[in-house]
């Protein structure tokens, strides 16, 4: 029934000179991709490849009637539409001339006024409007927008890409911030009622799930402070382009392989379970869909396509709760997605925070470890946590630290973050932990027994200026509530690991492992006959 529907849209479409509108109250923007050769079979995009989405795109305005007014005229591409909380003006990705960087800029949703906000700030990608944001000593609260960018130059965690991170900035561009430091990939950004921001972030660090990892949904504050896992391990391995209805659920779209588009079927979760909460939105079969966004009536638009590749995406209104769909808008020759409802939106809570970046460090503490979704984690087996720093590899980039000789050389033979160790803490009698450490780096914790040996290893964190950040245990059921006891570690000042860059130790083979292996395996004792020894084999295969 779709494919008849999106056949007759485009016909329709041809006749009348736009799409096929049917049910739209009030305009929509939308972006257009112009549709591929038919012979040409788009490669796919990887979990980690969203920049290359939206090459030749633009933006339309399309009314209530169906009538579409392009938006973006003089822009070689222009991807990304975000409303304004009044509904007058949007955010959106453009770039004047195609061999530019993506950058963000902000119009009136007339096609007046275009405005550039990031300047050298690497790609810029996925503008959204955020709500007020204020210190406690800020004299009046401001405006920022959210963003997505490549701008530290740092490869991935699959060693092919540049990773890339959220970032804020005032509605002028001034005080970039980075927000988020995990060494793979954060996108689709969207900022929630409460204010706080949701995304998808690829979590590769312990290939719990295979090879490729798990892109998963995110919660982080506006700031960057207490980012935390919103979404469970139920559903599909891939969780992208998250939005939040009026009616209380996060809807998203998953796969569990890629398309060339980052397709899949809709999915949603409950606000008030969002761990334990997830359900196939029952739409018709055969229908892939893409960047699902809100109505007022708790409706969704959200732009579909068949999964057989034999048409186009047209833009859908879609009930998350039966999965019933209508197709509204279907323009010939383009992919229709991204539409967003051109109308105001309640603003979301405005948002305080406590980041000082005259702070170099932050706090960490644990209350009890032993609070895990493993039984065998009793309080009798681990004696230290052990912190480590990711070192992601920077391309064309200089960096201080690089001559640093505790930093490992480049990691381009593998495709995993290079580490180095922060230090080691004793655990309290109670599970308890308490550190301080370095802001604005990725790390990790492991648990450590009486051996040395790592039994558990979280994913990655971090902690930004003068930020305390604090967890229940080693990956426990997030719908717990906390004990309500003081914990030993916080009753005494937190361990200080805070080394200067150069004075912190990495693991390097050739330094550490290969000495060990000559004086204990390769003896006549072990593994080798007398007088044989081990022999280093240089990467261009001498001796």
């Amino acid at each position: 029934m779709l494919k008849r529907l999106l056949v007759l849209g485009v016909l329709l479409g041809l006749l009348q000179g736009y799409g096929l509108s049917q049910g739209l109250e009030q305009p929509i923007v939308v972006t257009q991709i112009p549709l591929p050769d038919p012979e040409t079979v788009p490669a796919p995009l990887s979990e980690t490849e969203r920049s290359r989405f939206g090459e030749k795109a633009r933006i339309v305005l399309v009314s209530s009637g169906g009538d579409a007014r392009v938006l973006t005229e003089g822009f070689a591409s222009a991807v990304d539409p975000n409303v304004s909380f009044d509904g007058k003006r949007m955010l959106f990705a453009g770039k004047r001339r195609p061999e530019d960087q993506w950058n963000i800029f902000e119009m009136a949703l007339d096609g007046s006024d275009a405005r550039q906000i990031t300047r050298d700030v690497g790609n810029c990608r996925s503008p959204v409007y955020q709500s007020t944001f204020y210190t406690i000593v800020s004299p009046e609260p401001w405006y920022q927008i959210t963003f997505v960018s490549d701008a530290p130059g740092e490869i991935n965690e699959q060693g092919d890409l540049l990773s890339t991170s959220l970032y804020s900035c005032r509605m002028d561009g001034s005080e970039v911030r980075r927000l988020t430091f995990n060494p793979s990939n954060d996108f689709d950004p969207h900022v929630m009622p409460d204010g706080r921001v949701l995304y998808s972030s690829w979590q590769r660090s312990l290939l719990s799930h295979g090879v490729h990892g798990r892109v998963s949904l995110f919660s982080v504050n506006s700031d960057g402070t207490d980012v935390a896992i919103f979404s469970g391990t139920e559903g599909k391995r891939i969780k992208q382009m998250p939005c939040v209805t009026t009616q209380g659920l996060c809807v998203f779209v998953e796969s569990d392989t890629t398309s060339w588009d980052g397709s899949g079927r809709l999915a949603a979760l409950k606000m008030r379970r969002n761990l334990h909460s997830h359900q196939t939105i029952g739409t018709p079969r055969g229908t892939l869909f893409h960047s699902p966004s809100p109505l007022p009536d708790g409706d969704l638009l959200a732009s579909g396509r068949p999964q057989d590749n034999t048409g186009s995406h047209a833009v859908y209104r879609v009930d998350p709760v039966t999965g019933e769909t209508s197709m509204l808008y279907d323009a010939p020759g383009y992919h229709d997605i991204q539409a967003q409802l051109a109308a105001s939106r309640p603003i979301p809570d405005g948002r305080s925070s406590i980041v000082n970046e005259a702070d170099p460090n932050g706090q960490l503490y644990v209350l009890d470890y032993s609070i895990s979704d493993t039984p065998d984690l009793t309080l009798d087996i681990v004696r230290r946590i052990r912190v480590l720093e990711g070192l992601p590899e920077v391309r064309n980039k200089t960096n201080s630290d690089l001559s640093d000789s505790s930093r490992p050389g480049p990691s381009s033979e593998s495709p995993f973050t290079a580490k180095r160790l922060l230090g080691e803490v004793p655990v309290e009698t109670d599970g308890s932990v308490f550190v301080e450490v370095p802001a604005n780096i990725p790390i990790q914790l492991q648990l450590v027994d009486s051996d040395g040996m790592a039994l558990r290893t979280c994913g990655w964190i971090w902690v930004k200026n003068r930020e305390p950040r604090g967890c229940i245990g080693c990956h426990e059921d997030g719908e717990l509530t906390p004990p309500n006891r003081l914990v030993s570690a916080v009753e005494k000042p937190p361990y200080n690991l805070t080394l200067p860059p150069h004075r912190r130790r990495t693991v390097d083979f050739r330094r550490d492992v290969f000495p060990l292996v000559g004086s204990k395996c390769s003896t006549a004792a072990c593994h080798a006959s007398e007088g044989s020894g081990p022999v280093l084999i240089e990467p261009d295969g001498t001796p």
